[in-house]
């Protein structure tokens, strides 16, 4: 079975394929077969994922797997949230959105940084699927004072993980894609298809 990954993040699609590995289901990316981005006009993390999934479908024919996912900051009433990725204006700018966010916590102290990612995943069989399987993940954790470790993207650098001690950026990627998000959300996403033979 092939199911096309409704991403052109690379980040996101080496952790889809890390995290799918073994699943017998054979991933191509949307770029890979000329599809471009949908629109995100969604109000919400679970609309986008359903229009960027819905997307792909429609101009692939196959079943699309696809995410939404962004980073909430507590002391910020939920921002970045939906808009993570352009938060500083420019679509995918990490260092941009990350001076952003440092700025507008200048003042707040450690104790008041609290924050989580979160991730919603959508696959659908057909671009009309009318039973969407919809999975979801949340990293709880707090935003730094300033950059940390090299790894990992987006706000890596200065999310701390306070179970671990260490930033998203200075986590072994295997277990960055155990304990994140979206990993969270994948691992949800599996055991909804081990139940499922529509998807079989």
């Amino acid at each position: 079975m092939k199911w096309v990954i409704a991403s052109s993040n690379r980040g996101k699609l080496a952790e889809f394929r890390e995290l799918l590995d073994g699943s017998g289901i054979e991933f191509v990316t949307q770029g890979e077969i000329g599809v471009g981005d949908a629109d995100e006009t969604g109000l919400t993390f679970v609309e986008n994922a359903l229009l960027k999934a819905r997307h792909a479908a429609r101009l692939t024919g196959l079943p699309a797997l696809a995410d939404d996912s962004g980073i909430c900051v507590d002391a910020l009433g939920g921002a970045p949230g939906l808009y993570s990725a352009r938060y500083a204006g420019e679509h995918g700018n990490a260092n941009a959105n990350i001076d952003k966010l440092l700025s507008a916590l200048h003042d707040v102290p450690a104790a008041q940084r609290n924050a989580h990612f979160y991730a919603v995943i959508v696959l659908l069989r057909h671009a009309d699927d009318p039973q969407p399987v919809i999975a979801e993940g949340v990293w709880p954790g707090r935003i730094l004072d300033a950059r940390r470790g090299d790894g990992g993207f987006g706000y890596d650098p200065v999310f701390f993980d306070p179970e671990h001690g260490l930033s998203a950026a200075e986590l072994a990627p295997a277990l960055k894609n155990r304990i994140s998000h979206r990993g969270r959300a994948l691992a949800a996403l599996r055991e909804q298809l081990a139940g499922l033979d529509r998807f079989a």
